[in-house]
């Protein structure tokens, strides 16, 4: 940033980060510009204003996207590592998920080098002679604080629970929905962590001998992911420990390998489903909000396991708020008026009649299986659209759920 003025037309690529991203700023337009492969809380307000742009991709296909010749190439890759160790391995640390594959393909290699980045086993290591440049750095990471799931949240959470039997295998994201699941889970065995990451939620299990990955059908007793999130707790104790393997994400995240876990449950969210099982989880109608990330990597898989669970969970209903760019509430409904929904009590519904117009369909309804919020479970897999709208709208906050029928018939789904 400080070399800002004298640098012209720099490309700047990265999935979620946590901090300030002062290159997202228009004054630097001429200088940086962020290409997003997910979009976080900290990069929201540049895309959504046209000040960097946005790319769908599976979390999967990043890696292939980095190689050498591809139409992603890198020049110069940043990353954080550990300080090499008697034989001149560095680690990736908590982030190994598309770092390593960028280390791989990018022409030069700068590192900060920080004793606060812990030792991962697995395929976190690159060795000191793959730095071009290395700099000497003491600080501590970016940590996140759980938040407390809610009433709502911890009802999904004991409906998620029942779809998980002992010696499941679990794909979990961040956040209060997958922290209620796990405190739900504290009378299972030998369940087992195969996710592209996971938070301070699974310390609790594995504390308890809840989460041994002893039934596993791959990396048999290893908690395997390609990155974490979470607090200091977590980075400790994931430190040059054995249990923990952190791998690239075209690997945790490819479904020949998911599928392969007998009782794969994996767990996704989104922002709204429609009554006909349509999933987003990147937008607010044409507003970015987050990516498509691994969802999809993961609800395939789970669905060829054998005995795989693929669930999309969300609260059935979010506060009404207003369009940044215009003042207007954001529709709830899609082309000329039908099924337009009102708010209540200054809530809308999440299950929707169709989606907002302009949002991302992240997950298609073919793709579908379970989808729970507060309410319940509606298992979707093989149902007809008016099956389909019936049991979302049965899982939907009462107070929509009258309008939501008039909809479903408006659209001729029932």
């Amino acid at each position: 940033m400080e070399r800002g003025p004298e640098l012209r037309h720099v490309e700047i690529v990265h999935l979620h980060t946590y901090g300030p991203t002062p290159y997202t700023d228009p004054q630097w337009k001429d200088s940086f510009s962020l290409r997003a492969l997910f979009v976080a809380e900290n990069t929201r307000a540049a895309v959504n204003a046209g000040h960097a742009s946005y790319t769908p991709i599976f979390l999967s296909d990043v890696p292939a996207l980095f190689a050498r010749g591809s139409q992603l190439a890198v020049d110069v890759a940043f990353i954080q590592v550990s300080p090499p160790d008697a034989h001149g391995y560095c680690s990736l640390g908590s982030s190994v998920d598309v770092t390593k594959a960028a280390v791989d393909a990018a022409s030069h290699v700068v590192a900060l080098v920080n004793p606060h980045v812990p030792r991962t086993h697995g395929d976190s290591f690159i060795h000191a002679s793959q730095l071009d440049y290395a700099v000497q750095w003491d600080k501590p990471l970016y940590t996140v604080e759980p938040k407390k799931p809610d009433a709502a949240q911890l009802r999904i959470g004991q409906h998620i629970a029942e779809l998980v039997e002992d010696g499941a295998t679990l794909q979990l994201g961040i956040g209060a929905i997958p922290d209620a699941v796990l405190q739900a889970l504290t009378d299972r065995h030998d369940l087992g962590i195969h996710s592209e990451m996971f938070s301070d939620g699974v310390l609790d299990l594995v504390e308890r001998g809840v989460i041994t990955g002893a039934c596993k059908s791959l990396d048999r007793g290893k908690i395997v992911a390609s990155f974490v999130v979470g607090t200091r707790r977590l980075l400790d104790f994931i430190d040059d420990n054995p249990m923990v393997e952190l791998h690239p994400s075209d690997y945790t995240n490819n479904s020949h390998v998911i599928r392969q876990f007998e009782h794969m449950v994996a767990i996704n969210s989104a922002i709204q489903v429609d009554l006909t099982g349509q999933v987003c989880a990147e937008s607010v109608g044409t507003r970015m909000f987050s990516g498509v990330g691994g969802q999809m990597d993961f609800l395939r898989g789970a669905a060829l396991a054998r005995q795989g669970r693929p669930i999309i969970a969300l609260p059935a209903t979010a506060r009404a708020f207003s369009s940044m760019a215009n003042g207007k509430k954001f529709a709830h409904s899609s082309i000329l008026g039908i099924g337009a929904l009102e708010p209540v009590d200054g809530y809308i519904t999440r299950i929707t009649p169709l989606l907002t117009p302009g949002a991302a369909v992240t997950t298609s309804r073919a793709h579908v299986h379970y989808v729970v919020t507060e309410y319940g479970v509606a298992a979707l897999h093989g149902r007809d659209l008016a099956e389909r709208a019936r049991s979302l709208i049965a899982i939907a906050a009462p107070q929509f759920r009258e309008q939501l029928e008039r909809a479903a018939s408006d659209l001729h789904l029932i």
